[in-house]
C-alpha cells in the first residue's frame, strides 16, 4: 500500500522539497516543544506551502532543538508570539487544558489551527471552537492520527465488510516508566487517560459502525499513591451504539502496568474478524531482564500485519476460507504520520472548507469519553 486516502506518499523517511520553492508558503506558528509538537514543527520544515517562522513554549528559551528548527523565532508567552509574528497558520500540542484557549486566540487573530487530540477539555468548549471557526472562516483541523494512517484505513475498510453489529475491542495500556510516567503524571492533572486516546477509538468505532453512540459505562482504579486522589490511572470503557454494535477501550499508565495484551485492536462481525497484529512481548535483554514494548508511545501507531478472518463454514463445521494476513510493509512511521497530517491540514486550508463532518466527528467522540469519565466518578452507566 503507498498512498493515504488522499494519494500523498509514504515513507519511513521524512520528505524532502526544494525550499526555492516557498515564496508562496502560509507562515506558520508551532505552539508547545514535546513530542508530538516537535514532530509536527519538524513536519512542517518539509512541506512546500508551510514555512516555520516561530516556536513557543514555556521552556524553549533554555531548550536544546532540532537544528531543523534553529531558524525560527523564539517565545515562552503565547500572545506575544502571536502579537509580533502574525502567523497565517498555527499548530497547537500544549496539553489539553489550553487547546480551546489558545485555538480560539489564534483563530480571532486571523490563523487557520492545528489542533492536537483531545480538542478541548469539555463539549462546551469543543463547541465554541467550532462555532469560531464557522464565524472567522478558518480552518480548525484536530490532530487524529489514525484518520491518515493507512494500516487504520484498511482495517476500517474491512470491518466495514463485516456486517452488523460489530463487536470492538481496543485497548493503550503502556508500562510507563521514567520520562514516560513523569509525563504521564503531569497529562494526568490536565485529563483523565481515558479521555486522552480514548478520542482516537471512539472515532475509529463510529465510523466502523456508521452509527450513532447512546449508552457509555466507565470503570476505573487508581493504582499509584503518586497521582492525585481524584486522579484514576487505569479505565475502560464500554460503549453501545443504536445499531446494536458495542465496543470497548481500555487505558492503563504507569510503571505497574504488565507487558501482556497491551495491544489488542479488533473488530468482529457476522462475517469474521479484522485485527490489527504485532509483536507484543519485549524481546529478552539478559537472564532475568525484559525490555519494555508498551511505554514506548511510537510502538501503539506501529503495525505488522492486518489478520482477516472470514466466519464461513463449510457442511462439517471447518472453516472454508484460511485467514489472510496483509503485510503493512513501508508505512509510515510516526514523524511521516505527523507530515501526513500537516499536509491534509495543507489541504484543508487549500480547499477553503470549513464546516467540515470531521469537526462534528471529533466533537462527538469527545463527547463519548468525557461520558465515560463521568460514569466513572459517578459509578453509574451515562445515556448518550
Amino acid at each position: 500500500m503507498d498512498t493515504n486516502d488522499a494519494g500523498h506518499t509514504l515513507k519511513n523517511a521524512p520528505m524532502k522539497h526544494d525550499r526555492s520553492k516557498r515564496s508562496a508558503s502560509l507562515r506558520v506558528l508551532a505552539v508547545g516543544m514535546g513530542h508530538m509538537g516537535i514532530s509536527h514543527a519538524q513536519a512542517i520544515t518539509r512541506i512546500d506551502g508551510f514555512e516555520l517562522v516561530g516556536i513557543c513554549s514555556r521552556s524553549v528559551l533554555t531548550t536544546d532543538l532540532p537544528s531543523e528548527l534553529a531558524s525560527a523565532a523564539r517565545f515562552n508567552d503565547f500572545d506575544e508570539a502571536l502579537t509580533a509574528l502574525k502567523p497565517e497558520a498555527v499548530i497547537i500540542s500544549t496539553y489539553p487544558d489550553t487547546h480551546a484557549e489558545f485555538a480560539i486566540k489564534a483563530m480571532r487573530a486571523g490563523a487557520h489551527v492545528f489542533v492536537e487530540k483531545p480538542m478541548a477539555r469539555s463539549v462546551e468548549e469543543a463547541q465554541h471552537m467550532v462555532q469560531v471557526a464557522r464565524e472567522t472562516q478558518r480552518t480548525l483541523y484536530i490532530g487524529y492520527i489514525l484518520r491518515v494512517h493507512p494500516s487504520w484505513r484498511e482495517l476500517i475498510r474491512r470491518g466495514k465488510e463485516l456486517g452488523k453489529p460489530l463487536v470492538m475491542r481496543m485497548n493503550i495500556n503502556q508500562q510507563s516508566i521514567g520520562d514516560s510516567w513523569t509525563w504521564h503524571k503531569n497529562l494526568m492533572k490536565s485529563l483523565p487517560p481515558v479521555v486522552d486516546c480514548g478520542v482516537h477509538y471512539i472515532d475509529v468505532m463510529c465510523e466502523l459502525t456508521g452509527a450513532k453512540p447512546v449508552r457509555v459505562h466507565g470503570i476505573g482504579a487508581r493504582l499509584s499513591d503518586e497521582i492525585a486522589e481524584d486522579q484514576y490511572n487505569y479505565g475502560q470503557l464500554q460503549v453501545t451504539f443504536d445499531d446494536g454494535s458495542i465496543g470497548w477501550y481500555e487505558v492503563g499508565w504507569g510503571p505497574m502496568m504488565s507487558e501482556v495484551a497491551y495491544f489488542v485492536k479488533d473488530v468482529v462481525g457476522p462475517k469474521g474478524a479484522v485485527s490489527i497484529t504485532m509483536s507484543e512481548q519485549g524481546d529478552a535483554a539478559g537472564e532475568g531482564a525484559w525490555t519494555t514494548a508498551s511505554s514506548d508511545i511510537l510502538n501503539h501507531v506501529k503495525t505488522s500485519a492486518l489478520r482477516v478472518h472470514h466466519s464461513e463454514l463449510n457442511p462439517d463445521n471447518s472453516l472454508k476460507h484460511a485467514d489472510e494476513i496483509i503485510r503493512m510493509a513501508n508505512e509510515p512511521d510516526h514523524d511521516a504520520l505527523c507530515e501526513l497530517e500537516q499536509r491534509a491540514f495543507l489541504d484543508a486550508i487549500r480547499s477553503g472548507a470549513v464546516d467540515r463532518p470531521d469537526l462534528d466527528a471529533a466533537v462527538d467522540s469527545l463527547r463519548v469519553v468525557l461520558a465515560a469519565d463521568q460514569s466513572i466518578r459517578t459509578r453509574r452507566h451515562i445515556d448518550l
